[in-house]
């Protein structure tokens, strides 16, 4: 039985003057990824000590100057990966490593001799404070949970100074912070705070969890207003986020915490991370990107991110991943198709100062991808589609009403196949159906002579010679066929250009003709616009299935 009445609505506190709804994101928070440890906690099979070194250049490589490697006292393997990265010296003069640990002195002990000798880094330190934590979990007063949490940072305080070459900065997490009463939450962190003396000069970092994500992300932006408001010693501190996606709004709720008063921001690439995943550090700062706004990271090459990702943590990235996914630059639908196209060539040819193309919001080539991602064909495309597709990878420019009878031969293939459609196969049927042509059906010359408004010619088409008047070349040429064969020509559309500047240029000629009631199109490429026209109608024609006469 899916019973909805077990269940009770997330009670909001009363926050009636918030202020955050009527701001905007001018820059990026400070960000920290915890992708070596939230999100290596998070695999079925963690990662070994060379795929987390290779994760961490990466991470080093994309500009995160703040970096939680692990949990050091909890496994021989985290705590192996932090003395690589110190006794190697792997760690940038700029970026700072962070690690994790409990309030439990035997695990802050060990913390520390992990980190022995690092040049600076912060000492994560967390206990849970939320009501069902300490009701149902460990049975624990508000003042003994606040009690395990001032005793957790006065240890921290007391190892640091055994280690006074290292520049320490302190971090502690109420964790389920959006499950803790809000004035107790900040009770508790005030209580850590004042232990930790932040006038000093020590850089203090207060972490507001969202361990499970329990309300619409406006409600969690209120907590962190809420927060930032009362906390006693708000100006020495930095105030993070760590949300989670259970409910899948984890980087709304960063973002509205942000705008709230937040300063500094934990996720992990693509969100991997447990359950539903941690905040997507890219996603969020994609955001920001799209906006014009500096994310202070570089996601330049998001190929690569993805290659390195998928390769350290087992887990694919989907195709329809926000910004990184493979297919999420890519329109199969026609319509969609069709206003790329036309957008794309509206924004060159008016030389728009800023990326303004329909159903792109960035312009793909800035992470790396190419304009092939963005367009692909199979039965549900349209002429817009196919047409771009021959612009963008062979150069072929055709005219407007030629779309449609190129889509449908694509479109018929798609069908067919039941598959998408390759631009090499578009470009293979496009000949097949409009360009190519048998030798009897080839235009090996041709004579004009002009007289008045009249044109006399001949042609010799394959094996057989042929003559007719006209307006023009064209005009002459369907007279001659319509004299030799019976038949009743009407042209419906003509186009031609030259496909280069140049007097030496070679022309393109794109025809739609009726013979006898049945309608039928080609193009042809030749050194002239004459002879492109005249063999442009003679594919067309060829199409009839009317076979050649031979000459005498």
């Amino acid at each position: 039985m899916f019973d909805y009445r077990k269940y009770s609505a997330f009670e909001p506190i009363r926050l009636t003057d918030r202020t955050w709804p009527d701001k905007t994101l001018t820059q990026a928070p400070d960000w920290c990824s915890v992708d070596l440890r939230d999100g290596n906690q998070a695999l079925v099979n963690p990662m070994s000590v060379e795929q987390k070194t290779r994760l961490f250049e990466l991470l080093v490589k994309l500009g995160f100057k703040e970096i939680e490697v692990g949990f050091p006292s909890a496994s021989k393997p985290d705590f192996d990966f932090v003395r690589k990265l110190v006794d190697e010296q792997r760690i940038p003069d700029d970026v700072t490593i962070q690690v994790l640990t409990q309030a439990r002195e035997e695990l802050i002990k060990r913390t520390y001799e992990a980190m022995s000798g690092v040049k600076k880094a912060v000492i994560h330190v967390y206990n849970s404070t939320s009501t069902v934590q300490r009701e149902q979990v460990f049975g624990q007063s508000r003042e003994g949970i606040k009690a395990i949490a001032v005793q957790g940072a006065k240890w921290v305080q007391q190892y640091a100074q055994q280690h006074p070459d290292t520049e320490w900065s302190f971090q502690y997490s109420p964790e389920s912070f959006s499950g803790t009463e809000m004035d107790y939450a900040i009770e508790v962190c005030d209580a850590v705070i004042e232990q930790w003396q932040p006038e000093s000069g020590r850089d203090i970092i207060i972490n507001l969890p969202a361990t499970v994500e329990m309300s619409t992300p406006n409600r969690f932006a209120d907590q962190v207003e809420y927060f930032c408001r009362h906390l006693k010693n708000r100006q020495y501190v930095r105030v993070s986020l760590h949300t989670h996606n259970d409910r899948g709004c984890a980087v709304a709720a960063a973002e509205l915490g942000v705008l709230a008063g937040a300063d500094r921001v934990e996720g992990t690439l693509m969100g991997n991370g447990e359950r539903t995943g941690n905040m997507d550090v890219i996603t969020m700062g994609m955001n920001l990107y799209s906006q014009g706004v500096d994310p202070k990271l570089d996601f330049s090459d998001i190929m690569e991110i993805n290659e390195v990702v998928e390769s350290c943590t087992g887990i694919p990235v989907g195709v329809r991943h926000p910004w990184a996914g493979e297919l999420v630059y890519t329109a199969f639908s026609g319509s969609h198709q069709d206003a790329i196209r036309k957008s794309v060539n509206y924004h060159t040819e008016h030389k728009k100062q800023h990326w303004d193309v329909a159903y792109l919001p960035i312009d793909p080539r800035d992470i790396g991808r190419e304009y092939e991602a963005v367009v692909r064909i199979n039965s549900q495309s349209g002429k817009g589609g196919v047409a771009l597709v021959l612009e963008r990878d062979y150069d072929i420019s055709l005219p407007k009403w030629m779309h449609f009878p190129l889509s449908r031969v694509v479109q018929g293939a798609a069908e067919q196949s039941g598959v998408e459609v390759s631009p090499a196969n578009i470009k293979r049927l496009f000949d097949e159906h409009f360009i190519s042509v048998s030798e009897a059906w080839q235009l090996h010359d041709y004579d004009l002579h002009t007289e008045g408004h009249r044109v006399s010619a001949s042609f010799k088409i394959g094996e057989q010679q042929m003559s007719g008047e006209g307006a023009g070349a064209l005009e002459a040429l369907c007279a001659a066929l319509t004299t030799r064969y019976g038949c009743s020509i009407e042209v419906i559309h003509f186009d031609q250009h030259a496909l280069s500047g140049g007097t030496d240029a070679n022309a393109q000629a794109s025809i739609a003709v009726q013979i006898n009631g049945e309608e039928y199109c080609a193009v042809a490429v030749a050194e002239d616009t004459s002879a492109a026209a005249l063999q442009a109608m003679l594919t067309a024609f060829s199409r009839t299935g009317i076979e050649t006469v031979q000459a005498a």
